[in-house]
Formats: structure tokens, sequence, C-alpha cells
């Protein structure tokens, strides 16, 4: 390639200038490993060659949901040939907890198990059957305690992992007295499993001074950099984590990766042996935690016209056993417990419910989807209860003027794209029209029903905790003109690492192709938060062109001085320098700086500005921004069976000035199916004893191919810009999306209260499965012997 641009005549070089670069930002430029993907060439951490005299690793879990440990043996595992280790938390070297922010994690059970599960020995072996099959030797006694497993009971127990939290704003008790309607009721909302195709894994290698070489599959590199040095005893320094790529991480792999990598480690500083330890799905499943289910309660007070005076709603999350992340994701929850829409005095309170199940942890939307899922209900119920069309209450109670533009914790919505992206997609989806359509079907089907809704989402960008808000990257261009970049962010498939990419490519106008990027890694990019929070892009991809303008910089200073022109005449553009005159390619130029001394290569940084909380106010900016969007879904059902299709989805989404539109889709369609999935389909189940029945893809069901809508249509918000100062004034992406299935469960709402007879309004807890669309059916038809709704009260 340096040849070839070196021997180019004037002309040739001067035609290209002229042309735009055609992988820079704003290209639908395709995934970087798509190519490796789709042949199976790209590695993940079981892909890897393996080391000599390597060691796999099978934990034994807990066969009770709470019970202290009375003995364990692990004597017999080494009567198996080939076992090298079986240890305890006794033999743990380091740190034993391995919590994420508060403890209460410890690697193995230290004396009591906490849900079934749980780690109790891990036994290391020449290979992974050779593991488990001495694992389940070792005698391990329990003496049963009572479990909790029910998160109403725990909240009737008061069985928190953290303290309780409330946001307030105006008097909402009064508000409700005053409201001439007030309606009040509860929603289960159920959790869901991650199910990345690659699941937990982790291959560590000891290093000859006392250190490890950590790959694993990881959404938050430093976090396990720093718990790995804790567990194995050693200064952060003596640890190197390594992160290519992940096969899907979805907030599972932000902190219960830890886990893996860890055991790995005390194993192979025990052993001095290369250790890995890969999760087979059951396993996974079974011991590491799921999005949050919550029971949440409301009481809202409304006038005549839909529009909400006063609200007191009451969010509670099953964290499972230990805190994890619960007390963000809650938060969280609370934040968007409005979604869209102007509350009126609102009171927000939030509970963190321990009970003995895995602990509960980030998955996308990171509790957000769980907060919205009970405001979006009550508009329904609004509208049920006022005979009115959803939409219309939607649209009367979203923020609006001075006044209606605050939200509970006092953050002012800014740039509400709303009522326009609203707007738009009411008339390319046709949706009045439709409605009519669909009525007139109603009431000449007596079997199968149809439904329509279409719902907003208003979601808040920046990691809650506000010091995570800050990321690195690294850039080096070599003599050869070719750029090396490492940043901070990881790539789970979501394609980060093609957009920070083309954001380097943009601010050195060279074509993507000549940038080589690196796994993530904890000695070139050091202190990283996890890539979490929708903030991959924004966070890591600022960085990196800030690290890009600085080599830039150097640039453009060292060629206004080597050529006596001034700074205004150096252009980068399209793989070529003009200075003033003179035409160089970038290779020639970048070598000529090489020889003049001038340093190619440059870290970068970035934290988000004017984002702050107080918790104990309850007030702030917690968001730097909200991202918006709508989606329009119709469904029908069959009544007799409760069994439905999704028939049409149309969704209009805000992303700003979208960095790579072909890349931005995916996601978006994507993060809907993933939404939909867990409102519908994917139904986690545990038995009495707190075992989870549903732990594998036979008895848990993801959304496959014939669960996508028939007609499928997605568009990106044309010409909006974000307003803040985001790199090239893009929007996140990758957890929005995901509550635009909110729209496919009200749809199948819709759907129900067609047969809903003397004013019956549905209520369908979620996962909304054939099953509770039957129970709906049935119970909407019965005859009604109270008002309008049971729980509704006119005051």
């Amino acid at each position: 390639m340096s040849n070839a641009h070196n021997t180019m005549t004037h002309e040739e070089m001067l035609a290209i200038v002229k042309q735009d670069l055609k992988t820079g930002v704003g290209k639908s430029v395709k995934h970087d490993s798509a190519p490796m993907q789709v042949t199976g060439e790209a590695l993940y951490i079981d892909d890897r060659l393996e080391f000599p005299n390597q060691l796999h690793v099978y934990a034994r879990l807990s066969t009770q949901a709470h019970a202290k440990i009375t003995k364990i043996d692990v004597s017999p595992c080494y009567e198996f040939e080939g076992v090298a280790i079986a240890i305890t938390a006794d033999d743990v070297p380091g740190q034993l907890d391995i919590g994420a922010i508060l403890p209460g994690d410890p690697l193995l059970a230290d004396g009591k198990v906490e849900y079934y599960g749980q780690p109790v020995i891990a036994v290391a072996a020449s290979s992974l059957e050779l593991a488990r099959k001495a694992s389940q030797a070792a005698i391990i006694e329990y003496e049963a305690l009572p479990p909790i497993l029910d998160v109403k009971e725990a909240l009737a127990k008061k069985s928190f992992v953290t303290e309780s939290h409330q946001q307030k704003r105006g008097d909402s008790d009064k508000a409700l007295a005053n409201a001439k309607h007030v309606i009040e009721g509860d929603l289960d909302i159920g959790g869901q499993e991650h199910f990345y195709l690659e699941t937990q894994s982790s291959s560590v290698v000891p290093t000859e001074d006392g250190g490890m070489i950590v790959y694993t599959s990881t959404q938050n590199p430093t976090e396990v950099q720093k718990l790995v040095a804790e567990v194995i005893g050693v200064p952060m320094h003596k640890v190197v984590v390594d992160m290519r790529r992940m096969g899907g991480g979805f907030g599972g792999k932000e902190t219960q990766a830890a886990s893996p990598a860890c055991m790995s480690a005390v194993i192979a500083l025990l052993t001095g042996r290369p250790t890995k330890m890969c999760l087979m799905r059951n396993e996974d499943m079974s011991t590491t935690g799921k999005r949050h289910p919550f029971y949440n309660q409301y009481k809202v007070g409304f006038d005549d016209d839909g529009v909400i005076q006063g609200a007191d709603i009451v969010v509670t999350g099953n964290c499972g056993y230990s805190p994890d992340l619960s007390s963000s994701i809650v938060d969280r929850a609370m934040f968007h417990s409005d979604n869209a829409y102007y509350l009126g005095d609102a009171t927000v309170t939030g509970h963190r419910c321990k009970t003995n199940t895995a602990s509960n942890t980030a998955y996308r939307g990171f509790g957000g989807p769980q907060g919205m899922m009970t405001i979006e209900h009550i508009m329904d119920e609004i509208a049920r209860y006022l005979k009115k069309d959803p939409l219309e209450v939607r649209k009367a109670n979203y923020y609006g003027e001075e006044g209606r533009d605050t939200t509970h914790y006092y953050q002012k919505v800014e740039d509400n794209f709303l009522p326009e992206i609203t707007e738009q997609l009411e008339q390319s989806s046709d949706y009045h029209a439709r409605r009519k359509e669909i009525a007139e079907f109603n009431k000449t089907s007596p079997i199968l029903k149809k439904g329509l809704a279409l719902t907003p989402v208003k979601f808040g960008i920046s990691f809650t905790a506000t010091f995570l808000n800050q990321a690195g990257a690294l850039i080096h261009i070599y003599t050869d003109g070719s750029i090396h970049l490492s940043h901070g962010g990881t790539e789970m498939g979501q394609g980060l690492n093609i957009k920070v990419a083309q954001i380097v490519a943009q601010e050195f106008q060279v074509d993507v192709e000549r940038i080589q990027i690196t796994s993530a890694n904890t000695d070139k990019v050091p202190n990283t938060s996890p890539t979490a929070a929708s903030s991959g892009a924004d966070l890591n991809g600022k960085a990196a062109q800030n690290a890009a303008l600085t080599i830039k910089q150097r640039l453009i200073d060292f060629a206004s001085s080597h050529f006596k022109v001034s700074p205004e005449e150096v252009v980068f553009k399209n793989g070529m320098i003009q200075i003033r005159d003179e035409l160089m390619t970038f290779n020639s130029f970048v070598e000529l700086a090489w020889f003049n001394q001038i340093s190619l290569s440059s870290t970068g940084f970035y934290r988000t500005p004017k984002i702050f909380y107080d918790h104990e106010k309850a007030r702030g900016r917690p968001f730097y921004y909200y991202a918006y969007g709508a989606s329009c879904s119709e469904v029908v059902i069959d009544t007799l069976t409760g069994e439905y299709k999704i028939l049409r989805v149309d969704i209009l989404h805000d992303v700003g000035a979208s960095l790579n539109p072909a890349i931005d889709i995916g996601q978006i369609e994507g993060g809907f199916i993933q939404g939909v999935g867990w409102l519908t389909t994917e139904e986690l189940v545990w038995n009495e004893q707190g075992r989870l029945m549903t732990n594998g893809p036979a008895s848990y069901k993801i959304p496959a191919i014939a669960d996508m809508p028939i007609d499928f249509r997605t568009h990106l918000l044309e010409n909006r810009s974000n307003p803040e100062d985001t790199v090239f004034n893009s929007k996140a992406v990758g957890e929005p999306p995901f509550m635009l299935g909110m729209s496919v469960w009200s749809a199948l709402k819709d759907a129900v209260a067609s047969v809903a007879v003397d004013g019956a309004i549905p209520k369908l807890d979620t996962p909304a499965t054939p099953e509770r669309v039957l129970m709906a059916v049935q119970e909407v038809t019965k005859p009604q012997t109270a008002t309008v709704n049971s729980k509704s009260e006119t005051a």
C-alpha cells in the first residue's frame, strides 16, 4: 500500500483528495469480525490453542438454597488419575470475597450456602469431564436452613441487600386525594437469562514473576484484573487481562465473569500450571444471576383527559443473595419509572430484596425496563378506564412545556424528540387507519383477535455511578502509515470496535482498513470502566478521538513549521495531506514526521461532563442526555389457546448523528427482539427447593426466527444530531431499543381487551406466555361483579 501511494502522480492524488472518505463516521461499514464469525474463524476463549500441561476446572454446586456446610471432604477427588487439585474456600491464598462493589460474594462457599447452584468446591484435572467426575466424589454435607425464595416474602420480612431509597417531588398524597380518578394495583415482572452464546469462560497462564495473564470473556477487564490480584494476593500490576471478543454479554459478564477467572487464577497459582474454566450451559444458567425480577405497586390520580396529577410508585427488585450491582439497578428502575411522562406530584420508592437465589445482575437496560413497565401498564389502564385510545393518553402525558419538563429526580428533560417521533410514526405506520381496521376485524372474527399499540422510550444515558463515566485509549501510528488502536471498551458483538475505528479513521482521514483494532488489554489502557450503560461508543470513542486529535495536532504543528505554512493550510483528506499547494500521501507524511522526531503515539482520555446525583437529596442530573424512540406493534391472538403472532412492527429511533447506520439498525432490531423475548417467551421457573428448572434451551425459550414480526420496518430519526458534545454528535444505541419491545406487550393487552365484558381491564404479568394470555382472556370474559376495575376507585 505504501509503495503504491508513493508512486502516484500529482493528478491521481488530486483526484483522491476530491473524493469523500468511504469508511469514516456515518458510513455503513461492516462489523470488523463479521467474515471471521461467519466462517467460524473468530477466536473465543475455548477456541484458543491449549497450553502444555493445561488444567480444566469444574465447580461442584450447592444442592441447597440455604444451609450450613457441616462437612467437606475432597480427598476422594484425588482417587481419579489426572486430578491435580481440589480446592475449598480455605485454599484461597488471598481475599475470598469477589463482590463487585459491596462484599457478599465468596469465590467458594464459606461455611454456608445461600442459593441452589452456589460453587462449593473446585476441581482441576487434565480434562473437563475428569474434573466433573472427580468433583462428584467429594463428600459435602449440609444442615438445611429456611430459605426465602419469593420477593414478596422478602419484602414483608424486610430482607434487603442494601437500604431502600426514595425520590420525591411535591406532595403525592395530597395530589392523589384531590384527583378526580384514582387507580391502584401491582405488576409482577419476570427476570431474564442472558443466554450469551459463549458461556462464562477464562484461561489463565502463570508468569515467571508470580503474576498471571488472564484471557477472559468479560465486559469489565479492570475489575477482573483487580479481583484476580486480590484472590491470589498480588498487586494489580502483576496481572494482565486480555479480552479480544465475547460471544455475547448483555450485562451478564459485567461482574459475574470474575468468578471463573479468579477460580482459574487460584488454581494456576497453587499448581503452577495453565488453567482454564469454561462453564457448561446448565451450570452457567444455574450459578449466574439474571435480569432482576420486579414486583411493582402503584397508585395514580388523573383527570378526565387521562393527565396524571399524582403518583405513588414502589419498585421492588429481587436481588438474589448478594448486593452485586443491585443498588444501582434499582436506582435506575426508579429513575425510569416515569419513562416518557410527567408524573405530577410523585413519590417513587425502591426496595432491594434479598432472596436465596443466585445474585441477580446487570442486564441490557440495567433496571430501566423494569421501571418503565409500570408506567406503561398505567397508561393502558387509564385509557381503558376512560375508554380512550391508549396513544391519546400517552401523548397527553408526555414531558412538555415549562412546568412539565422536569423529572421526579429534578433533571430537566431537554431536546425532547418524542412528540416529533410519535407524529412521524403515527403517519408512517398508518396507526389510526389500522386501529379502525382492527376494530372491524375483531367484530367479525370470533376466535382470532388483533391488537395494536404504539409505545415510547425515553432512556437516560450515563452510568448512574458517576465515577464510572470515564475511558481511555491508546493510538500508535507506525512509520508505514498503519495505525494501532486499543481502547478500554470490550467487543461483545455490538460493533463497538468498528465504530471506534471509524472515529479514528475520520480524524486522520484514512480508510478504516488501515487501522488494526487490538484486544482490550489492561497493560495498554488501565483503569477502565465496564462496557455497559450504553456508553461504550460515547466514552471509548471520545477517548480514542482525543488520542487521535493529540497526534494530529502534533503533525499539523510539524507541517506548519517544516513547510513554513499556517496550520490552517495543512488539511487531512481521504488518505492525503494537502499542505498549501503540495500533496503528500498519509504514509509519506508520517514517515517524514518520524524522520523529524515527531511522536506518533498518544493516549487519550475522556470523562462525561455535567452529570451528578445527590443520593441523600434524591436529586441531580444523573444522565448526560436522553435517547428517544417509539415502536408500533400489531399482534393477533387465539382466544381459545392464548397463542399469538407478531404481525407487523414499525420502529423509529433516535441515535443522533449515526456513527454507523447499519450497525445501529442491527442493534435496534436485536434489542427489540431481545425485549420481546423478555416480555413474552422467556420464563424462569424455580422449584420449591430454589432450584432453577429452566436451565437450558430445552426448557428456556429465547426468540427464534419464527418469533420475528412478519413485517418488520426499522428507521432512524433523520437529521437530528445529539445537542450534547458527544463523539460526532451521536447517541448511544445499545440499551434504549430493548424497551421498544413493550409495544408488543401492550398490543397483546389491547387484543385481550377486545373480548372484555362489563368494562374489564386486562392485567398481563410478564412474561406474557400463551398460558398467561389465555388466563387474561378468561379473566376479562368473566361477568364483572365490581366496578370497572376491582382495584380502581373514583374519588
